[in-house]
């Protein structure tokens, strides 16, 4: 083996170490944000993430700003309905983006599976994350197994949420409270004490409505009826549906009472709401408010439904046996 001489690295003086500083790339910085509510507490706190992350990113003469990305009055539990996340992810890939300042993993994500996807995504296209609440860069090789703990945490943290807001929901269910939703929803408008008031207007067309099935027309008839007098669907379009019609021929509401629990949220990460067929409790509440169709009349309209259902049934048994 031969001799080994070392040849000692040439300091830089003078213009060449100014020109070399100079040529030296910024390091872009963005930051991501998130409040789950639209509540005056969560508001200041979205505020004050924003505020805080573009000071000090802005203030570091080393970095390049390359935005704050702000999801407000969103859920963490499911990255594709946080559109700030998404085009920060966007970003990151176009390469625009070399470090990330989040304040802690809840606010990145909430879910286990999506946390550390993302994260190992970010790493892989070299972007760093630095979560601030758990002193946490991943950058750093061990830092893995923390940030997996840490996701789960904030996963489980996140369905005992969901859950406690569940039972709270059903708790007042159960003793006869609820929000009753006016928005297109045809009929109804808030009274002077906050109760649900019949709109004498509105409450004609949903009559009509009643008594046009029970005169034999069809949900499909009923439609292009109201769409021929230029009368605006409970979402203010011209057009109507015959499914909008079914609705609400078969809605609780129009005879004076409501049925709770209609709809249920089968996974709270991937917020699939599904129709409540006994999978969970109801509770049906009688004369909640007034009635716009009477009950006998609603009740007729449910039995014709029914007739015409299983008329339906047996004539397309019938078109079968005989193919």
């Amino acid at each position: 083996m031969g001799n080994v001489m070392l040849i000692p690295a040439r300091r830089q003086v003078g213009s060449n170490a100014r020109k070399q500083e100079e040529e030296k790339p910024k390091l872009r910085v963005a930051a991501y944000c998130r409040v789950s509510t639209d509540s005056d507490e969560q508001a200041t706190s979205y505020d004050t993430q924003v505020e805080h992350y573009s000071n000090f990113i802005q203030k570091n003469e080393e970095w390049e700003f390359a935005g704050i990305f702000a999801d407000r009055g969103i859920s963490g539990t499911k990255d594709t309905i946080r559109p700030e996340f998404m085009k920060m992810i966007e970003h990151c890939q176009r390469h625009k983006i070399d470090l990330i300042f989040t304040k802690s993993l809840s606010r990145f994500s909430r879910n286990t599976l999506d946390s550390i996807k993302y994260i190992r995504l970010l790493k892989s296209l070299n972007v760093t994350i630095e979560f601030e609440k758990e002193g946490l860069n991943t950058s750093d090789v061990s830092s893995e197994i923390y940030l997996t703990w840490f996701s789960a945490f904030a996963q489980a943290e996140s369905e005992s949420i969901s859950q406690n807001v569940t039972m709270g929901k059903r708790r007042q269910y159960k003793e006869g409270h609820f929000a009753f939703r006016y928005k297109n929803f045809l009929g109804y408008r808030p009274g002077e004490n906050g109760e649900p008031e019949i709109d004498p207007e509105q409450a004609t067309i949903v009559s009509r409505i009643f008594f046009a099935f029970l005169s034999g027309d069809t949900p499909e008839q009923i439609a292009k009826s109201l769409e021929a007098d230029h009368i605006p669907s409970p979402t203010g379009k011209p057009t109507w549906s015959k499914t909008t019609i079914r609705n609400m021929l078969q809605n609780e509401k129009y005879a004076g009472d409501v049925l709770l629990q209609k709809t249920y949220t089968a996974d709270f990460l991937e917020k699939k709401v599904k129709k409540n067929r006994g999978e969970v409790k109801q509770y049906y509440i009688t004369d909640n408010h007034p009635a716009i169709i009477p009950r006998d009349i609603f009740q007729e309209v449910q039995l014709e439904i029914a007739r015409r259902s299983s008329k339906r049934k047996v004539s397309c048994r019938r078109t079968k046996s005989g193919r």
